[in-house]
């Protein structure tokens, strides 16, 4: 909690020097004009993707092991969404100006671009938290009762009354929970899709060697799997060892998530193995030299250590022994999580200082204001999912009781 707290200290110091002084306190500058900021936001919105994909599309299928993992896989997308959505706002330069993203009636008749890219990332966000939030506090829902009801103060029976909405267990409030969660389910699943589909609409609409390929929409959406997964095994596996879980996150599940992210990775790998090919194939000299650059350029030492994180480490998941030992895939998840940040560092940074012509060349160099705002985006996440640890059920106890007892129903 201390270090979460301080890295969230200097990630706000960060914002005020930002409002302060401008998007100029960061390492951008011509022609590498995106670089931390936005690589942290498809960082974390990708991280968010694979806790609902967890929870809804598991739910949807009636996958019953989901219910060790649904509850904090489902935080840990509110959390990293919330985190991501601030770095596209601010990057705008005048991010007290974010409202102008919204169409609202005005009189100076300034109206979103409905052909950006960056606009409909405002929306695909924005709907994706709000469902998301949706999701998870409505499954909250039945343990926050049973929190009401075994609170030994009266501060904490109003604080989680007030959050139960006066649920007291009734047919037809299961009822409706059951056809709630259902209806929220079905909206998450495709919006997993759509949210960071636009989020790769945003580099492939770019001209830019490396940029424009259509193989980005699904190409994102499985390098988001694919950091997500990794995400909720290096969360779980800590969670289950200190707060002793193990009888509910059993090394059957991490077996599982270990699964989910070796072929996620593996469609990973094989767009990288695409987007070379595909270079040399078109005849482009112009993608030719670009991923020439990313080889053996200036920046090749990041698509090598991302080769070594993201498609030499996870070979170890084809052993059924490996992917049981939660050291090991706790390692692992880490350096997927590395190689994936580094990834989009690649994508965005190596294709920008490299480009058509020599006099839009140009090094990119971090500042500690870039960094602040990493290891701060980093913190602030984690001080959210420890006060989530600390106040709330970080297990889903209803769905756990059915499960334990499937013959008495829903009501159990």
């Amino acid at each position: 909690m201390i270090v979460a707290l301080l890295l969230s200290g200097w990630f706000v110091v960060g914002v005020i020097v930002l409002l302060a002084r401008g998007v100029g306190i960061w390492g951008i500058d011509i022609p590498v004009a995106w670089a931390f900021a936005i690589t942290d936001y498809v960082w974390w919105i990708a991280i968010g993707m694979a806790g609902t994909f967890i929870s809804a599309a598991l739910f949807l299928t009636r996958q019953s092991w989901r219910s060790s993992l649904n509850r904090y896989a489902e935080a840990m997308t509110v959390f990293a969404v919330s985190v991501s959505g601030l770095f596209p706002i601010f990057h705008l330069g005048r991010p007290w100006f974010f409202y102008w993203l919204a169409p609202y009636p005005n009189r100076m008749d300034v109206w979103p671009q409905w052909r950006s890219a960056l606009v409909w990332d405002f929306f695909a966000i924005l709907a994706y938290l709000l469902v998301s939030i949706m999701y998870w506090y409505v499954g909250l829902i039945p343990d926050l009762a049973t929190l009401r009801d075994r609170a030994a103060t009266r501060g904490k029976q109003v604080f989680y009354g007030l959050l139960a909405l006066g649920w007291r267990g009734e047919a037809r409030h299961w009822q409706r929970f059951e056809s709630l969660s259902l209806i929220l389910a079905g909206l998450a699943v495709p919006l997993v899709f759509s949210v960071h589909s636009m989020v790769a609409l945003d580099f492939s609409e770019g001209m830019l060697p490396g940029w424009h390929s259509t193989i980005f929409p699904p190409f994102f959406v499985g390098g988001a799997f694919f950091s997500g997964f990794a995400m909720a095994l290096v969360l779980g596996i800590p969670l289950r060892y200190w707060f002793g879980l193990q009888d509910f996150i059993t090394d059957t599940h991490l077996d599982k998530l270990a699964k989910m992210m070796l072929a996620a990775g593996l469609f990973v790998d094989y767009g990288y193995a695409v987007d070379i090919f595909m270079a040399y194939y078109s005849g482009d000299r112009y993608e030719i030299a670009g991923i020439a650059a990313r080889l053996g350029g200036a920046y090749g030492w990041v698509f090598w250590t991302v080769v070594a994180c993201n498609v030499m480490s996870i070979q170890l998941l084809w052993s059924p022994r490996i992917r049981r030992m939660p050291v090991v895939v706790f390692v692992i998840g880490l350096l997927v999580l590395v190689g994936m940040w580094l990834e989009r560092f690649m994508l965005i940074v190596g294709s920008l200082y490299h480009g058509y012509l020599p006099s839009s060349h140009g090094m990119f160099y971090p500042t500690q204001w870039d960094i602040a705002f990493l290891a701060g985006s980093m913190g602030l996440f984690l001080l959210m999912f420890l006060l989530f640890i600390r106040w709330l059920p970080v297990l889903s106890m209803v769905e756990l009781r059915k499960l334990a007892t499937p013959e008495e129903g829903a009501g159990s």
